[in-house]
């Protein structure tokens, strides 16, 4: 400026003009073709080697202070542009007249994520034309700029906590290593320079590399275990973020055994199989072994009969197991329809088989008719029975013999000095030679003390034994004459042997005396237990279903994987509480072991404790036991099964009308019942709750109980009549086994037991006495282990008057009785439910009050008509040809008892008023229902009934 007003104007001017024209942007700008960088995480700043500047040749001299220069911008660096996708770098213009620039990172940077970035970097000066193109770029430069790492992260353990075990006696080079890692990225700080034992005063130490190892030899009756406090450092000194738990464990001198087996097993019911042995392993202190053999023995003795069987009675086991018709049992549950073993000591037998127990005193005699008084050849006896080591004395389980007089004994079943004996004397025929009489049996299993099965299938000469399966052959056969004819009658007993030594007749002796056994009227007691005892006629027991008798619900079970089937060897015992297992290899040996499970196949079954024994016996190359492997002991605990609730439902309480009774068909006590049987159990839940501080949901676990369905079978209902018992005369109930009892015996489903109750029928054929009738009905599972509510169904008759003793009545005014019609109540639902049996005088009330009714009536209808004799005669006129009343339906029920019943109580009454327009309903759809549908019921409850046994045999 000072310049341009020291020269004249013109002269300025010109010099202005000559700067803007002489000012061209004719070079590019210049930068270094690479440059290197460092910058450290968590920084901005790069530094750049070497320093980023870009020069211009078009750059002005620098004139003196006077000199104008603001003019020209070629020469000046306006940028740097970056190339490359998602940079997290930006260069920056410090300088444009020098060309100075800087690199800066957008965001902070991490080492671990990203230790290297390459991009291009471009220069461009500030020359700029009139279309904006004068503007002059540098070459494309490569920039590598490293990320220098910060010693963030502290070292941290591979695992949560080690353990390690070592035998006592013993250094170890390295008892076990512990590892840590760190997540810095460069190698100075990620590197894990030392480990160091933070607990005080132990005998192990540690290198850099995490290898523990024992200072001196440890003993196991000091130290049974050691924890150590483990830490790290990184080579940044930092130290590890958690310290790490080191478990040692000091094992004794190495004894040979089985490792890895849980004592206690506990088996939840209706879940399958359950592995015994899943993580077993055999130690054999490094001993070469050459073969090994195992037995496993489940003790299950004190359950039931040896074992956990289904404990439906042995006359329903038999047909399970598919035995023809013809067997009778002998040692029934005590019931009313079998009291002859009533008095017998026996167990409850709810939870397991219910056995009976002879002391040595005591013996029962079979009612006359149970067991025909001949057997039909071939026959077959079967017992279950538990004797212990006897006497000299024979021990009588059965026995026949003559009532008076003889004391002859035709066929007796007995144990004497551990044997079994069949005595069986032919009856009289025309050869007198010596026949096979008596079958020796020489039995372990008889003076045992454990539960045997014994069949004895019986075709003379032959007689076949089967002793929990298996086949024995008599060792001492004796022979005999044949009996001599003889009208005496015989006496069957069990437990021991009937002998009249008074010359009495024994027919008047009670059960009560039988049972005491007096000398004078028994003999040859037997002393034991006994259950199951049967007598088939006519038939031999087929192999097949002694099996099925015999084998057990509960048992050991293997699935052998392929690859290590043919290694090992397994045999069972018949029951299969027991296997053996023989093989050379350890490792196929140990996977078998790891397949043995324990498997009940019932779905109630017996809980407790079943012992488990597994003894181990190995060989080495010397072909001799070189260790000795101690046994294994524990128990498989059964635990108590859901116990179900057996539910009887259905109509309770209904009405008929005479004739229904009447009739041929009767009248259905149980249209519509329902068996349903259900098991509680408890459920754990989680609960989402909400806590107050937070207001977040904290979900918490409660115990709910829940009511589940399921289905089972059902081995007995039982019908009976509650009050006096049934009038032949006059009533009976389809079918009928007795005047009191309709039992129906059989192992069925519920849906098939419902179709038979479908079926049962009332019938009375002599109704003018009779108000009501009750039932009651109770079903049981398992010989009576699981048993129903009692269902009780108590029918009513409607007593209907007679239209033709009120013909005169009903015609003298027809449309009074019409009006009537419509604002009258059916009392016949509400009445009855008070009915009781009727006696002869509440006869003489009911003819009075009826009387008295009927005379009412009429009086109140000759009053009407006088009051109302205009208005009726329009209605008559007006209806004549619409209405046309039948009065033969007009019933009225009248109950003049129904407040003078001292039995009824209060509760009753309310129950009765509640229920009156049910009972009315349920009334009227059972009689049309019942009319419809009863021939289609009784054919399909048809095949039922086959399924299913009437129970007749004591009646």
């Amino acid at each position: 400026n000072k310049l341009r007003r020291q020269m004249p104007l013109h002269t300025t001017s010109a010099l202005y003009q000559c700067v803007i024209l002489c000012s061209v942007n004719k070079h590019k700008p210049w930068i270094e073709t690479t440059y290197h960088g460092i910058v450290t995480e968590n920084d901005d700043k790069v530094l750049l080697d070497p320093p980023l500047i870009a020069l211009d040749k078009d750059a002005p001299l620098r004139y003196a202070e006077s000199f104008e220069v603001t003019f020209t911008k070629e020469g000046e660096i306006c940028g740097f542009r970056i190339h490359g996708q998602n940079v997290p770098f930006a260069a920056v213009v410090l300088d444009k007249s020098t060309g100075e620039g800087v690199i800066r990172a957008k965001d902070k940077l991490d080492c671990e994520l990203q230790k290297e970035h390459t991009f291009t970097i471009q220069a461009y000066d500030c020359g700029e034309g009139p279309d904006g193109g004068n503007m002059k770029k540098s070459h494309k430069a490569t920039v590598h700029i490293q990320v220098n790492d910060m010693n963030e992260y502290s070292p941290v353990f591979k695992e949560k906590s080690y353990k390690a075990t070592v035998i006592e006696g013993k250094k170890y080079d390295s008892v076990l290593k512990v590892e840590a890692v760190d997540a810095d990225c460069s190698f100075q700080f990620s590197q894990i320079c030392s480990y160091e034992i933070v607990t005080p005063d132990v005998p192990f130490t540690i290198d850099k590399d995490g290898n523990i190892k024992n200072t001196e030899k440890l003993n196991y009756s000091k130290e049974r275990m050691y924890k150590l406090t483990v830490t790290a450092y990184d080579c940044g000194k930092n130290r590890a973020s958690e310290d790490v738990l080191v478990k040692i464990n000091i094992k004794p001198t190495c004894k040979p055994s089985w490792q890895g087996f849980n004592k206690r097993i506990e088996y939840e019911p209706g879940t399958g199989s359950l592995a015994l042995f899943p993580s077993m392993h055999l130690e054999t202190c490094e001993e070469p072994i050459t073969s090994i053999q195992v037995s496993i023995m489940l003790e299950t003795n004190h359950i039931g009969k040896g074992c956990d069987r289904d404990t439906y009675s042995e006359k329903s086991l038999h047909k399970l197991c598919g035995a023809s018709a013809g067997t009778v049992e002998l040692l029934p549950a005590p019931s009313n329809s079998a009291n002859w073993t009533v008095g017998l000591p026996t167990d409850n037998g709810h939870d397991s088989d219910q056995v009976f127990e002879f002391n040595g005193t005591q013996a029962i005699k079979v009612p006359e008719g149970v067991v025909s008084t001949t057997l039909k050849e071939p026959f077959t006896i079967s017992v279950w029975m538990r004797h212990g080591p006897g006497g000299r004395e024979k021990e009588t389980i059965l026995c026949n013999s003559d009532k008076t007089e003889m004391n002859r004994h035709h066929y007796s079943l007995y144990v004497h000095n551990c044997r079994l004996v069949l005595l069986l004397r032919q009856e009289p025929t025309e050869s007198e030679n010596y026949k096979p009489a008596e079958f020796h049996w020489k039995l372990d299993q008889v003076c045992d003390k454990e539960w045997h099965h014994y069949v004895l299938n019986i075709e003379f000469p032959t007689v076949t034994l089967f002793v929990d399966g298996a086949t024995f052959e008599p060792f001492l056969v004796t022979e005999d004459y044949p009996l001599h004819a003889s009208k005496i009658e015989t006496q069957l007993t069990i437990g021991a042997c009937w002998q009249d030594l008074s010359g009495h007749d024994n027919d008047t002796e009670t059960l009560s005396e039988t049972l005491t056994g007096g000398s004078a009227l028994m003999t040859q007691y037997f002393r034991g237990n006994l259950t199951g005892l049967m007598i088939r006629s006519g038939k031999l027991e087929n192999k097949k279903v002694i099996d099925c008798l015999y084998t057990c619900k509960e048992g050991l079970d293997v699935q052998l994987p392929e690859e290590v089937a043919s290694a090992v060897k397994v045999e069972f015992n018949p029951n299969q509480s027991s296997l053996t297992l023989e093989g050379d290899d350890i490792e196929s040996f140990e996977k078998v072991m790891q397949h043995i499970s324990y498997l009940n196949s019932r779905q109630f079954p017996t809980p407790g404790i079943r012992h488990l024994r597994v003894t181990t016996t190995v060989k080495c190359f010397n072909e001799e036991t070189c260790i000795s492997v101690p046994d294994s002991e524990g128990y498989v605990m059964v635990l108590q099964p859901e116990e179900p609730k057996i539910s009887l439902s259905g109509i309770d309480h209904f009405a008929r009308g005479a004739a229904e009774f009447e009739s041929t068909e009767g009248v259905t006590l149980f249209p519509e019942l329902r068996i349903v049987s259900t098991i509680t159990r408890e459920v754990e839940v989680e609960v989402e709750a909400e806590t107050e501080a937070e207001g977040e949901d904290d979900p918490t676990v409660q115990e709910t109980v829940v009511s589940e369905e399921i289905m089972h079978n059902l081995d007995t209902c039982e019908v009976t009549v509650v009050g006096d018992e049934l009038n032949g005369d006059h009533e009976s109930t389809h079918p009928s086994t007795s005047t009191k009892l309709i039992l129906l015996n059989g192992v069925n489903t519920m849906a098939n037991y419902e179709q038979v109750l479908h079926l049962i029928r009332y019938r009375n054929w002599h109704t003018e006495a009779l108000f009501d009738r009750k039932f009651k009905l109770v079903c049981s599972e398992l010989n009576g282990r699981y048993i129903s509510n009692e269902f009780k169904v108590e029918v009513n008759v409607i007593h209907t008057a007679n239209p033709m003793d009120h013909a005169n009545n009903a015609m003298v005014q027809p449309q009074f009785i019409n009006q009537v019609q419509h604002a009258s109540v059916d009392l016949s639902g509400h009445n009855l439910a008070y009915m009781h049996q009727a006696s002869g005088a509440a006869t003489v009330v009911i003819v009075v009050c009826v009387s008295f009714l009927v005379f009412m009536i009429i009086l109140g209808v000759f009053r009407i008509r006088a009051a109302h004799q205009g208005t009726l005669r329009d209605q008559e006129n007006g209806k004549e040809n619409e209405m046309d009343w039948d009065d033969s339906a007009l019933t009225i029920t009248v109950n003049p008892m129904e407040h003078s019943s001292e039995e009824e109580g209060d509760e009753e009454e309310e129950e009765s008023e509640d229920g009156e327009e049910e009972d009315d309903i349920t009334s009227a759809e059972s009689d049309s229902s019942e009319d419809e549908g009863g021939e289609q019921e009784d054919q399909q409850g048809s095949s039922r009934q086959q399924q299913l046994e009437w129970d007749d045999s004591t009646y």
